[in-house]
């Protein structure tokens, strides 16, 4: 299981994904993560079912690496579409003792389900194809304007870089413990949840000795490379807008306002909206 979460991770490949700018990615993601929650029709989930198979297709990571993500949250997903199964109030299809199913629930399940699963993967393509130092600095370029009102913008976005590039490390760092003190006799499997939430305090303590040590070794690089800051600092690579970003913004609004006119559509068009 620790080896199937993949948020945070950078996949290296040659595509136009992963030469565009990372301003551009880190709007994509904000512009996608809104369209998923302005519409509630099959015909805004087909729209956004075709933007990420051609967002998977450019970015030429792997579809089994890009289901792997998903293993990680599967718990949270069917948790999800269970309370929507059987708590939504609406017109009864089936009932199991004091549970019933109703056409709204099932209906929300499913799409809420699809709803989750696509905002975990338009939001992991975008550390799947940007790299942390791009991330950084695209974060800070697009925050700069907060400078103005004294927001610790360059602080800010090298903490969130740090931050995504430990989770690779210390899902690797648990990986090993767990499997030394699986060796060591431990079992995590077995039991009630209870006894399996003691037998992670011998994961637990070294990993956080581990990732105390690995940020104080951090601290002291830094300081011992003089790092003081984004004050007067220059960029080995500034970033600057290139035609294919243009054209990918251009694309990015055609979607958006699919996604919006099928959202009025459903608002003023009953047709295109399932009954509830």
């Amino acid at each position: 299981m620790i080896r199937d979460i993949t948020i945070g991770q950078y996949y290296p490949a040659d595509s136009v994904l992963h030469r565009l700018d990372p301003r551009l990615k880190l709007n994509g993601t904000l512009f996608f993560i809104v369209s998923i929650f302005l519409f509630n029709t099959f015909y805004g989930y087909i729209a956004v079912t075709i933007f990420i198979a051609s967002i998977i297709k450019l970015s030429k990571v792997p579809f089994k690496f890009v289901l792997r993500g998903l293993k990680a949250v599967v718990v949270i997903l069917l948790f999800t579409m269970t309370f929507n199964l059987f708590l939504t109030q609406g017109d009864e299809l089936i009932r199991l003792g004091f549970l019933r199913i109703t056409k709204q629930g099932l209906h929300s399940a499913l799409f809420n389900g699809l709803r989750l699963t696509y905002l975990i993967l338009g939001s992991s393509f975008m550390t799947f194809t940007t790299t942390p130092n791009q991330l950084t600095d695209g974060l800070e370029k697009l925050l700069w304007p907060l400078r103005r009102i004294k927001v610790p913008v360059h602080e800010i976005a090298m903490m969130m870089s740090i931050a995504l590039r430990f989770i690779p490390i210390l899902l690797e760092e648990t990986d090993k413990i767990m499997k030394a003190q699986m060796a060591r006799g431990a079992d995590f499997d077995s039991g009630g949840i209870i006894k399996r939430a003691k037998g992670l305090v011998p994961l637990l303590v070294p990993l956080f000795v581990s990732a105390f040590r690995r940020a104080n070794d951090l601290a002291m690089a830094m300081e011992a490379r003089c790092y003081r800051g984004g004050e007067g600092r220059t960029k080995m690579k500034p970033l600057h807008y290139r035609r294919r970003d243009v054209v990918a913004y251009l694309i990015l609004f055609l979607y958006f306002t699919v996604v919006i006119m099928v959202s009025i559509f459903e608002k003023y068009l009953p047709y295109f909206a399932f009954k509830r």
